[in-house]
Order: structure tokens, then C-alpha cells, then sequence
């Protein structure tokens, strides 16, 4: 077995991993107890990426070229050459027709930098139009805007170690123990270490990393402004404001200073939702801490004044002097693996490579010298909201589409799906061809990914890391780079710049185009001219700045008080509290909360294939509070029809005490490859920040009612068993059929052998549908199945049973058994005991069988129910992992065991 140092893909923690494979298969991963950001320590989505590049997934890999000429027919399988010209001709057919705008390209914060390089180095200088936009447009680039208002420059000041040495923690709009679980276990383990520490939570549900918190601010959506303005009202009032720093390192205080005096925690209180005492407290902990460190996500970004909430924090940073020292400043919370790293070669429509403004003549006469073009091109390009509304309009004909599933993860989701069907031409760049985008390619182009690239990624804290390859790249995938480097050629071809093309695009290697980047930073805020691949690979990863002739890089910025900013100070930005995107009304009474689960990430196109990360949330589940289901008569387990301004979707109700009354929470991951309809971000608007272009996906207005519909579908599949399917095959060949239901989830359950299941509501199923269903399961041998059917009641059952396991399940028209039933197959159990049970109409298990509950440790498989019952028992928190391990390993499920724990009553015979 071999071994490659590379980085886990999700996140932007950055975490190192050890890949370990034979010949062409990754067989294992775990943590690089060597890398500076994890120190050895894994998520479970981290801890499984091993089983998501397993070869069963290359039933759902894009692994040759394919391209259709018109949308009515399917694409066939091509050739690199003829997918490629016809790419090219067809580009430069519209280039020449309607001018380089009427193009357009949207990347990913997954690709490499130096993928992010040659795409901005295409879009920009060759074909001359900014229209270059990725999705981390939607995740950070609120946190880019608040830092170059109130800093100057795109780059957090503080880094991971500062965990350890702060004093007071403020975690904003994050449920980091989900979405950054490796950082949360740095704050766990500080805390340890110092008691004293308080922990501050600003979020409006009582998430996992709430529950930890000293003092949990739960601010109703939307309200960030008005609280930091009014902590630093408070600070103001009462004397805790550093004057020294102020005069010396910053300007606009006067303005900020006039606008919070208004800004009461009377006034806050009312706005928020909150305590004025606890406003008062946290100001006082925020300005009198030694040092105060704040680190926050999309809760502050994902607005449509997100750029304002990031700089009303950074104020209280700035008004106290908590930046620059050791413990103390904002840390952003990078949403994906490489979206720092994108951002530093210019990989939005407003940036340029180095972090140079494409408003700024100086930058962009510099960039055009570095690569050789007369000139780049002055006019903005298309943000991500712009771009696909412009495909709608007609503006722009054709669109690249790499790395990244706009079909799932913009808002507006009806909007990007005529947008996609309104294209002239739409190519997608992608490993996974089971995306919601890949269904609308006209070319598809089949591209590497984790544990086939090479190159390098930066995480949250600058600090960047060598990406290594560890297999080759299955069927005729190619590297991202190499793909747009061969287009460009081709392209250059086309336009009749072919000598020019050859010239802006000579790299045969990652290298090559890193050696560039890096050249193009010499003198720049994020200088890195003194690495190179070989010191990264000798010394690891290291943070920028890294100039030329340094032994080290920067751990923290602006220790000198010595700012980017034409005056060299730091600027407060006067900051007012606005209204959300949608309010509240009669029509539309709750306000629909949006963001991670534990297991999953993003859209799901890679943990969507890993059965374990579903089972801690199995499901599309929305989170209300017990007194909105009482009031609208429904109980947890209901249907519901959740409308919003922009469309509806149907999902299952969840009891939960962790959102306020008159709130609800929908995660953020399910699309519809999960489900039917176009995913959660159906509901979510457009509208956007006006600095940063980022759209308001954390918030919408919605309407929750019951939804009634008689007929009840559950199927499922077990895999491992002789003559069953590859369990990812088999849910392509099911997707088509989401879209014939109101309601209906396509899941995994289990652990190393997974179980597909389809769950359904619908007025009435047609018997053609069902006898497609029955094949696909393998349902449709009467030899092989176990049947029931009740005409009278539209009740029809099959089973089938392969030795002595249960491997397929369809229950149309009553579905009471199917929880037993998927804890049977998924146990892999003899199913001899309950034989005459498997088509009964019965909710729990028959034969004294007890189903185990919902997993809480995913690395160690640990049930609910079986915590529970070791709780009740008596048992300490101590004695359970001692003797489970559960929590032990990635110390995701830790939170969630002490609420447990917490909220346990012991039994009179344990006591």
C-alpha cells in the first residue's frame, strides 16, 4: 500500500489528510497529524472520502466526453478532439457575432489555484470579458468586501493559533461544530485548557455550537447590524473604546460614533429579538478581554447587506484595538476548500489576479503587461445572480460551467433552470455526471478530482498547501487546467489569435502555471515569491505573506497597525440595520432559515454517495418549533407544503426546539437529485448585496401548511447481495421518476453495504410507474417475491428475500413497516424470523426485534437508542466513550452527546 500527503476537498479549514491506495484505487484516508490546520484530526465527511472515490462510484463518474448538437436528443460519447473544436467553433462563432460579453464562465472554490489561473487567464485576456464568476460569489464574497471597506486588502488577520490565545471568542453566524468541525475541536480544546475563556454565539437557533456558549445571542434574521452597533454604543458609553488605537491606526470614527449613538440596547433589543442585558454583556466581555477573537460564515455574508454585517463586526475590532496581537481579530470562515486561493489569482468578475481591482487603470495595464495582451478588458463582468439572468434574457448565449452545480445551489432555482434551457449552448466541466447540471450540458467534459489533482489550495488562514495526486484519472478524464488550456489553444485558433493563444498558454504542468502566480504577486499584500512546490513539499504548508528572501510567512497581519489603504489606516464603515431580502407577512408568516447538517456538504454530489453521512439526518427535514406545528394542527413526522415568493417545495416536518417560534430550518444540501421539485434553494430570492454581488440565501418569507395526499410509496434495494446493483446506478435510473411526485426523497441508508430508499407521496400511482419501479428493484420476478395486494384499498406490497436477507422492499398504498424493514436490511439480519411479517401493516418489528435509532457517531456507528439507554442507566459521558468510542475519533457527534447526557433522566433502578 502506498501513501500521498494531499488535503480533504470540503471545507476551507484546509485540513491535511494521508491518502493511501493500491494500483488505480484509493483504499483508505485519515488525518496528517503534520499539517498545521487539523493536526491529524478528520470530520466524518473528512474521515469517508475514501468511500466516495470507491469504484462502485464510478458508476455516476463523467469519464468520457459527450455532446449532443441539439437539446431534443441525448449526448453521445466523442472524442477530446471533436468535443473540443465543436466547443470552440461554437464559442467563437458567438465571440464574433455578439462580442466576447455575449460569453461566459462560472468556477468553483474546488478547483486548484492554478485551474483558477488559466480560467481567469482565458476568460480575461484572451477572450477579453470579465464574465468569469464562481460559486464562492456565494459563500465569501461578503467577507472580500467587509474586509477591503474597513482593512483595505482581502486578507484575515488572524489564523487558527489564535484560538488558543484568545480570551474572548465570538462566533457569528456559524454553526461552526457542523460546517467547520476541526476548528470547533481548537475551540474545545481551548477552552479546556482555559476556563475562563467565554464563548460568545451569535446565530438565531440554538445550534450545537450555541449550546457550548457562555452567551448565546439569538438575534432574530437579519439583525446583525443593529446588535454590533449597539455593543459598540455600549463600549462608548461606557469607556471600554481604545482612543490611542483609534487616533493612531484608523479614521472615520466620527462618522461611526454618530450613527451608533442612536443605537440604544433598548433600541437593539427590540430590533433583535434580544436581552438588553446580554447586549450589555457582550460588549463589556468583546472590549475588556485581553484579547477577543471573532470568527464567522455565511450568517454574516449571505445577505443582501452582508458586506455591512462583516464590517459592523470588524468596527467593534477596530473601536477596541482586538487586532493584529496575539488572539485577537477577525478570522472569516472560508466556505469551501479553495475559494481564498481563487480569490488571490483574481477568480471573480471584479478581481484580477494578485488582488488587484479591475477598477483600477495601474492593475489593469500590470495584468495585461504580465500576460502579455494589449489590454484587459475595463467593464465588470457578470456576478453570479447577473450571469444567469442574463442567460435568461438572452444577454449571454453560452456558458462554461466547471466544478460547481449552479442546478442545485443558486436561488431562484426556476430561474437558473429556464436560464440553462435558454442558453444557446451550456458545457459543463464535472467528475460527478449525476449533478442537477450536468442534465442540462450540451457538452459534457469529464474533469479529475480529489485525489487525482495536483496542485495547491489556500485555506481560511492563508495558509497554503501542496496538492497531490494519488491515482490516475479514471477512463479519459482530464486535470481542470489541462482542459482549459487545450480550449484556449483551440480557441485562439478560431479567433485568429493562435500565436497569441500558443504564447499565453505554454504550461505543461501545474508547476508552470504556480511559478507564474507567484510571479504575479511579487510587491503585493499576498506576496508569496519566496515559495516554490519544492519548499512546500519540504517544509509543508506555509501562510503568505511569503516574499522573496523571508524564512517564514505572516501568522497574523497588521501587528504594526500599518494597513493597505491609501492612508494607511484602517476605515470604520458606517453601518445601518436594513430589512431582509423578504419579511414576514400574512401571507408569508415565518422566516425559513438556511444552512449545513453535520454529515453533508454543499449539494451532496460527493457525500450524496457515502450511505453513513445519511444517517444522522436521513432525509429533507424542516425544523420547526413545536408551537408553529400545534398552530397550523400538525405533528412531528407531517408533510408539509412549504411556500415561499419564489416557488414551493414539499419536505417532512421535524419537531425542534432549537429554532424560535415564528422560525424554521431548512439545510441547505438538497436538490433535486434527493428529492422532487428543484431543491431547497427553490424558495430562496435573488436579491443581493450591492458592495459584494453575494445573493441572500440564508433567509426567505415563508408559508407552512399541511400537505394532504392518500397514497404512500416507500421502495428500497439493498446492495451487497448477489445480483443487486450498484447502489448509485441504481438511483440514477430512480431520479427520473422524483419528478412524477408533490412529494418524494431518494436516499441512502447503512453503513458499508448501503440501501436505497425512495419514499413518495402522490394522489394516486399508475401501474405503469410501479411495474418500472418493481424492475429497477428487481421486484418484478414473481418467482422471487413475496406479494400482497388489497385492491379494494390501492394497497400493493412486494418483498424479496435472497437467501435469508431481505434485499428489495416495495410498499405502495401503506408504508406503517418501513422503518423495521430499512433497520432489517440495513443490519443485514436473517430475515427467516419475521417472514410472515414483512408485508404486515405493523410500525415496530415483531420477534422482540428493537430498531436501533438514528446514528449519533458516525465513526463508530453508536445509535441513539443506545446512548440513550447507557444514560439512563447511569452511565457518565466518560464510560460510554471509554467503552464505544463513540466521539472520540473526529469529535463531531461531542456536542450532541453531552446535550444528550444533559437531557437524561437516570432511572430509578441506575440511581
Amino acid at each position: 500500500m502506498a501513501e500521498t500527503r494531499s488535503t480533504c476537498c470540503y471545507c476551507g479549514v484546509g485540513c491535511g489528510v494521508i491518502i493511501e491506495h493500491e494500483g488505480d484505487q484509493i483504499t483508505g484516508v485519515r488525518g496528517d497529524p503534520a499539517h498545521p490546520a487539523n493536526f491529524g484530526r478528520l470530520c466524518t465527511k473528512g474521515s469517508t472520502l475514501h468511500l466516495s472515490a470507491g469504484p462502485e462510484t464510478l458508476a455516476v463518474r463523467a469519464l468520457r466526453p459527450e455532446l449532443r448538437t441539439a437539446r431534443e436528443t441525448a449526448r453521445q460519447g466523442v472524442s477530446w478532439d471533436a468535443a473540443l473544436d465543436h466547443v470552440a467553433d461554437r464559442f467563437a462563432a458567438i465571440i464574433r457575432e455578439h462580442g466576447p460579453d455575449a460569453v461566459a464562465f462560472y468556477g468553483a472554490g474546488q478547483l486548484l489555484t492554478e485551474d483558477y489561473y488559466v480560467f481567469n487567464k482565458l476568460v480575461k485576456g484572451l477572450i477579453g470579458t470579465n464574465n468569469l464568476d464562481t460559486n464562492s460569489r456565494l459563500c465569501m464574497s461578503s467577507a472580500v468586501s467587509g474586509y477591503k471597506m474597513t482593512l483595505g486588502a482581502d486578507a484575515p488577520p488572524a489564523s487558527y493559533e489564535d484560538i488558543a490565545h484568545t480570551d474572548c471568542l465570538v462566533i457569528a453566524g456559524s454553526n461552526t461544530a457542523f460546517a467547520h468541525p476541526i476548528v470547533f475541536r481548537r475551540v474545545e480544546d481551548a477552552r479546556k485548557a482555559n476556563p475562563a475563556m467565554k464563548l460568545i454565539v451569535i446565530d438565531p437557533r440554538r445550534t450545537d455550537t450555541a449550546e457550548a456558549a457562555d452567551l448565546h445571542l439569538a438575534l432574530l434574521p437579519g439583525t446583525d447590524i443593529a446588535l454590533y452597533n449597539s455593543m459598540l454604543h455600549v463600549m462608548l458609553w461606557e469607556g471600554l473604546v481604545k482612543r490611542d488605537y483609534i487616533d493612531a491606526h484608523t479614521e472615520g470614527f466620527d462618522a461611526i460614533k454618530k450613527t451608533v449613538r442612536e443605537y440604544t440596547p433598548a433600541m437593539a433589543s427590540a430590533i433583535c429579538g434580544l436581552n438588553k442585558k446580554d447586549i450589555e454583556t457582550a460588549a463589556e466581555w468583546f472590549a475588556s478581554s485581553p484579547a477577543t477573537l471573532s470568527m464567522y460564515c455565511q450568517g454574516l455574508n449571505q445577505y443582501a447587506f452582508g458586506s455591512h454585517n462583516n464590517a459592523a463586526l470588524i468596527n467593534l475590532h477596530l473601536a477596541t484595538g482586538q487586532i493584529g496581537r496575539q488572539g485577537a481579530g477577525p478570522l472569516s470562515l472560508t466556505g469551501q476548500p479553495n475559494a481564498m486561493g481563487g480569490r488571490e489569482v483574481g477568480g471573480l468578475a471584479n478581481l484580477l489576479s494578485a488582488h488587484r481591482d479591475l477598477a483600477n487603470p495601474a492593475h489593469r495595464a500590470e495584468v495585461a503587461a504580465l500576460w502579455g495582451v494589449d489590454s484587459v478588458p475595463e467593464k465588470p463582468g457578470k456576478s453570479a445572480v447577473e450571469l444567469f439572468q442574463a442567460l435568461k434574457s438572452g444577454e449571454v448565449k453560452a456558458v462554461w460551467i466547471a466544478c460547481t452545480n449552479p442546478a442545485q445551489s443558486m436561488p431562484d432555482q426556476t430561474l437558473v433552470h429556464e436560464a440553462l434551457a435558454t442558453a444557446e449552448l451550456v458545457v459543463v466541466q464535472e467528475a460527478f455526471a449525476h449533478t442537477e447540471t450536468c442534465r442540462h450540458a450540451d457538452v459534457l467534459l469529464p474533469a479529475t478530482t480529489w485525489g487525482e489533482k495536483d496542485g495547491t489550495v489556500t485555506n481560511s488562514e492563508r495558509r497554503i498547501t501542496r496538492v497531490r495526486g494519488a491515482v490516475p484519472a479514471p477512463g479519459e478524464a482530464r486535470h481542470d487546467w489541462q482542459i482549459a488550456v487545450d480550449f484556449a489553444r483551440r480557441l485562439g485558433v478560431a479567433l485568429g489569435k493562435g500565436e497569441l493563444a500558443q504564447r499565453m498558454f505554454p504550461y505543461a504542468d501545474p508547476e508552470s502555471i504556480w511559478n507564474e502566480h507567484r510571479e504575479s504577486t511579487r510587491d503585493r499584500d499576498l506576496d508569496i515569491t519566496g515559495l516554490s512546490y519544492a519548499m512546500l513539499e519540504a517544509d509543508g504548508p506555509q501562510q503568505w505573506p511569503f516574499p522573496e528572501g523571508a524564512s517564514t510567512g505572516k501568522q497574523r497581519l497588521y501587528k504594526d497597525g500599518v494597513f493597505p489603504t491609501v492612508s494607511g489606516k484602517a476605515r470604520f464603515v458606517v453601518t445601518e440595520h436594513a430589512m431582509t431580502a423578504e419579511s414576514p407577512s400574512a401571507r408569508y408568516p415565518l422566516h425559513l432559515i438556511t444552512g449545513r447538517l453535520r454529515d453533508q456538504w454543499h449539494g451532496m454530489s460527493r457525500t450524496g454517495l457515502v450511505a453513513r453521512l445519511y444517517n444522522h439526518e436521513q432525509e429533507p427535514l424542516l425544523h420547526m418549533h413545536p408551537e408553529d406545528l400545534a398552530r397550523r394542527r400538525l405533528k412531528d413526522g407531517d408533510l408539509v407544503t412549504v411556500r415561499a415568493r419564489g416557488g414551493t417545495m414539499v419536505v417532512k416536518a421535524l419537531e425542534s426546539t432549537t429554532v424560535r417560534a415564528g422560525q424554521c430550518f431548512l439545510p441547505m444540501h438538497w436538490g433535486g437529485n434527493a428529492m422532487s421539485g428543484l431543491g431547497s434553494n427553490t424558495l430562496m430570492p435573488s436579491k443581493f448585496d450591492p458592495h459584494s454581488k453575494q445573493p441572500e440565501l440564508k433567509h426567505a418569507a415563508v408559508q407552512v401548511e399541511a400537505f394532504v395526499a392518500a397514497h404512500t410509496l416507500v421502495a428500497m434495494r439493498a446492495s451487497g447481495e448477489a445480483g443487486a446493483d450498484n447502489p448509485h446506478a441504481l438511483m440514477e435510473r430512480l431520479r427520473p421518476l422524483l419528478s412524477g411526485f408533490p412529494y418524494a426523497s431518494l436516499t441512502l441508508a447503512g453503513r458499508e453495504h448501503p440501501v436505497v430508499v425512495l419514499k413518495a407521496r402522490c394522489e394516486h400511482i399508475e401501474p405503469a410507474l410501479l411495474a418500472e419501479l418493481d424492475r429497477a428493484l428487481g421486484l418484478d420476478d414473481p418467482l422471487k417475491t413475496l406479494s400482497y395486494s388489497d385492491s379494494r384499498r390501492d394497497i400493493a406490497k412486494h418483498a424479496r428475500v435472497d437467501g435469508d436477507r431481505l434485499t428489495a422492499v416495495r410498499l405502495a398504498g401503506e408504508a406503517l413497516a418501513s422503518d423495521w424493514l430499512t433497520d432489517l436490511m440495513v443490519r443485514r439480519e436473517s430475515a427467516a424470523p419475521v417472514r410472515n411479517w414483512l408485508l404486515a401493516p405493523v410500525t415496530q418489528p415483531p420477534a422482540g426485534k428493537v430498531m436501533r435509532g438514528k446514528v449519533i457517531c458516525n465513526c463508530f456507528d453508536v445509535s441513539e437508542d443506545d446512548i440513550l439507554a447507557a444514560f439512563r442507566a447511569g452511565e457518565s459521558l466518560d464510560a460510554l466513550q471509554a467503552r464505544t468510542r463513540c466521539g472520540t475519533n473526529c469529535g463531531s457527534c461531542v456536542p450532541e452527546l453531552k446535550r444528550m447526557q444533559n437531557a437524561t433522566p437516570i432511572s430509578r433502578a441506575a440511581a
